[in-house]
């Protein structure tokens, strides 16, 4: 595995950012690429694991260690994509279950980036070559709205949005188990597990504060149908906090726990809300999916019903 080391002088790296600084030193690594490998800890300041916002300072001693990835060259491909709302500035995307958001090892194709390279090629200019135009991302598994950039302003005012967290984003997501509260809050910190990598987990040796709201819609038997509201964006959040409150949500086989006989066809878990400030003129708007068809088949199984378009438990 290649290791660089670099030395920071008042002319060379001063107040920069670390992920910047790295980015422009390690050419072969993305600006994304470099990011993770310091969320992974392979990035280091003096030997200490800092964040990829660090600013250095003279004299800074900085190590790297990275493998050679195979470069991902993004293509363009003829995908239907469900278009919510599209304007010079964004557009807002019905992402179905089962799509990856961008290229990455083992999904170069089929991608939504790769959808939406061909409806709007001019997303290429538009922030790292693998995710271009991306500012927030939704599991394979997970159904629902996503915003993607068209311009560079839009994608810096839109990624700062996320970063402050004056994006509010709702989903319905059926689990396991009735909750303790009928609206409550889980605080739990969360990372990479320190043995299992691809996997998120409370267990973890470098927690990153992660808050979960819920709100309980309905409950049927030994389920229960959650509006749910992420207020951090970590990766795997919901899905991590359900499945370590003892409530994973059905159809998740990363996370879940418990067995059925029953073979879901999908992870329940829908994004079926997205607000945020317009980019140009600041005002707030809300845009929303309806529940896909077959998690509405899955909740009639379950004996939920659909009436004046809120859903109802028939015997709770």
């Amino acid at each position: 595995m290649p290791k660089r080391e670099f030395l920071i002088t008042t002319s060379n790296g001063v107040n920069q950012r670390l992920d910047i600084y790295l980015s422009e030193k390690v050419r072969e690594l993305s600006r994304s690429q470099i990011q993770k490998a310091i969320e992974e800890g392979k990035a280091r300041v003096n030997r200490i694991e800092q964040k990829s916002s660090f600013r250095l300072k003279d004299g800074d001693r900085i190590e790297i260690e990275f493998k050679l990835a195979e470069l991902v060259r993004v293509e363009s491909e003829d995908l239907p994509l469900d278009i919510i709302y599209d304007d010079e500035h964004f557009v807002v995307i019905d992402k179905p279950s089962g799509m990856v958001v961008h290229p990455g090892a083992g999904n170069k194709q089929g991608t939504l980036v790769n959808a939406l390279l061909f409806h709007f090629p001019g997303l290429k200019e538009i922030g790292p070559e693998e995710r271009p135009g991306i500012v927030h991302r939704l599991d394979k598994e997970t159904s629902g709205v996503l915003v993607v950039a068209k311009t560079l302003k839009a994608y810096s005012d839109l990624k700062n949005q996320f970063r402050k967290r004056q994006v509010e984003k709702k989903y319905f997501g059926l689990v396991w188990g009735r909750m303790p509260e009928k609206e409550g809050k889980i605080e739990r910190p969360i990372g990479r597990h320190p043995k299992h990598g691809e996997r998120i987990s409370v267990k973890t040796r470098k927690p990153r504060a992660a808050v979960t709201h819920y709100k309980v819609q309905e409950e049927m038997g030994g389920f229960s149908l959650l509006e749910i509201r992420p207020v951090t964006g970590r990766t795997h959040q919901i899905r991590v906090h359900l499945a370590a409150s003892g409530h994973p949500i059905v159809g998740d086989i990363h996370y879940g726990s418990r067995k059925s006989k029953i073979k879901y066809p999908r992870l329940f878990l829908h994004a079926f809300s997205l607000a945020f400030f317009h980019p140009e003129t600041k005002k707030r708007i809300e845009f929303s999916s309806p529940m896909p068809q077959e998690l509405r088949k899955l909740l009639a199984g379950f004996n939920f019903s659909f009436k004046n378009g809120r859903i109802r438990g028939k015997n709770t």
